[in-house]
């Protein structure tokens, strides 16, 4: 289901625990972000966890919304304009997506009011120096991953990561695939069970993804 004037005129909107009105669009099965500017920047916080989103993109701008919601998607790219449309956003939940790779998570310096951050159940979480790397990408966030940021933290987050010439991080580039493992990946989405499970897979074959034990199934069905 796509997001319409009308699906944002029927999903529940309410004020919740925090004192701030909510949209819940969850659980429609929707496929992309767009026509929130149907929303009429009348929500702090937009909850879009449970459905098929690939892209964090595509956002109208929202001076309001302080909160997003996208936990349960198959988000594995985030936009460079965030900061354009999103300038308010203090917590994001992207748990449990498709986000592969340190370089993924860059955009996120174009969201000046970030605070909270929530990535766990991505395959990014298992890249070595995952928390160290967000920590000095993000200056101003105070937890991520539901624990909070120390100040040890920081200061070795500045030891581990050095600083280019325009001020970026230097970070050694993924290993591409071998045509072995692309193989493997291309078998599990003909073995998949589910369609959920094809999608995060497909995600994963056009990232440049590797799938844990694949290689060896593969292997082991020749």
């Amino acid at each position: 289901m796509r997001i319409t004037p009308d699906l944002v005129a029927c999903a529940p909107q309410f004020t919740n625990p925090m004192k701030e009105r909510e949209i819940k669009l969850r659980a429609y099965k929707i496929p992309a972000i767009e026509n929130l500017g149907a929303t009429q920047d009348q929500f702090d916080t937009i909850d879009l966890s449970d459905n098929e989103i690939r892209k964090l993109e595509n956002f109208p701008l929202l001076r309001r919304v302080k909160t997003l919601m996208l936990a349960n998607n198959l988000i594995f790219r985030i936009g460079e304009d965030l900061k354009d449309v999103l300038p308010s956003v203090h917590t994001l939940m992207l748990a449990n997506n498709s986000i592969l790779n340190l370089r993924d998570l860059n955009p996120l310096v174009n969201l000046p009011a970030l605070q909270r951050l929530v990535l766990i159940d991505n395959n990014v979480t298992k890249q070595p120096n995952y928390r160290l790397y967000v920590i000095n990408l993000l200056p101003g966030l105070m937890v991520l991953d539901f624990a909070r940021i120390k100040p040890k933290e920081r200061e070795e987050a500045k030891r581990v990561f050095a600083e280019g010439a325009n001020g970026a991080m230097v970070v050694e580039e993924p290993a591409k695939p071998t045509q072995e493992q692309i193989t493997a990946i291309k078998a599990a989405i003909q073995n998949a069970q589910t369609l959920e499970e094809v999608s995060k897979l497909e995600a994963k074959l056009k990232a440049g993804g590797v799938v844990e034990g694949a290689g060896d199934a593969a292997m082991a069905d020749a």
